[in-house]
């Protein structure tokens, strides 16, 4: 069953042209039903009836009443097919009672045409409102065009056949279930044969009598473009990989300078030094390499331990003094 479908909104036109025409539909079975009434009235008079006004009465208005059960029960989705024959059966009878009351043929044609016009305005309504509920709620059936019927009558029974048994109510559907039919047919044709029926198992021919196969050859599909190399400079390689950064190595934080110190630490490491020195190798230069000291400091530690050795100091003009 198809889904439901959306029925487009009428236009102001079409509003205004669906107003007209009921209000002028309205009148003209009204008069048809008047001159009905009148005419079926007097003939139950001369038929002995004491009220004969209630035989068009009963009549005409269980036309219109018949008609609206029919469209209650098709819009709650419970409807009665012999339900819809009453209004028919209503209106032979009227038709009847009202040919029956002309004296000639052409009145009883005039009187007989007369209660057709409510009649057929109530059908007309009651068709138009079946076939928008049909549509909305995907139940109403869709019918197979003439032409087809014309040109392939026994592919086109079949077709028919298969929406009515299995309840296939849109054309369209129908039309392509019955193409992925005809290839899968095929191709069982193709695969085993013109005994393919038989080389076939039970389940596959079932689902082919209601067409719910796919053919198993599917249009290919256009495959998707690669995406374009992206374009290399002449400075890039493709097969060389782009150097490493150089690690900045941490600067080395500044030497710490050695504090001063005092002559009396520096007599007292001159001592230690030199202990062993002879005399003569007590020179200013060599106790400030010993000892890392200055110059001065050096001079005056050489001076001292020279006299702590009862030795002179040298004269100017020796090797301390073109050192200092």
């Amino acid at each position: 069953m198809s889904a439901p479908v959306e029925l487009p909104p009428l236009s102001r036109g079409e509003r205004v042209l669906l107003a007209g025409a009921s209000v002028l539909g309205v009148g003209v079975g009204g008069v048809g039903l008047a001159l009905s009434f009148d005419t079926v009235t007097a003939a139950a008079a001369r038929w002995g009836f004491a009220t004969p006004q209630m035989l068009p009465l009963a009549i005409d208005l269980a036309i219109p009443t018949f008609t609206a059960v029919t469209l209650l029960l098709i819009r709650m989705g419970m409807a009665l097919a012999w339900v819809r024959f009453v209004p028919w059966a209503l209106t032979l009878v009227t038709c009847w009672l009202n040919i029956a009351a002309g004296t000639s043929l052409s009145a009883r044609v005039a009187h007989g045409t007369m209660p057709l016009l409510w009649v057929v305005l109530s059908e007309v309504a009651a068709h138009v409102y079946a076939v928008r509920v049909g549509i909305a709620t995907g139940k109403r059936m869709e019918k197979i065009r003439k032409s087809r019927w014309l040109l392939a009558p026994i592919t086109t029974f079949a077709l028919w056949r298969r929406m009515t048994l299995w309840e296939i109510t849109s054309y369209s559907d129908a039309l392509a279930r019955e193409r992925d039919r005809q290839l899968v047919r095929a191709d069982l044709r193709a695969e085993h044969g013109r005994r393919w029926r038989s080389k076939t198992d039970s389940r596959t021919r079932v689902l082919l009598k209601l067409g719910e196969l796919a053919p198993t050859t599917t249009p290919e599909l256009p495959t998707p473009e690669e995406p374009a190399e992206p374009v290399q400079t002449p400075s890039e390689s493709p097969t060389e990989a782009p150097q490493p950064a150089p690690r900045k190595r941490p600067a080395k934080p500044p030497a710490k300078r050695p504090a001063r110190r005092n002559l009396d630490d520096v007599l007292a490491d001159a001592r230690t030094a030199t202990t062993g020195w002879p005399v003569g190798e007590l020179t200013a230069d060599r106790i400030r390499q010993a000892v890392n000291c200055g110059a001065q400091h050096a001079r005056t530690a050489r001076d001292v331990l020279r006299a702590e050795r009862g030795t002179t100091t040298e004269p100017v003009g020796d090797v301390e003094a073109v050192a200092a």
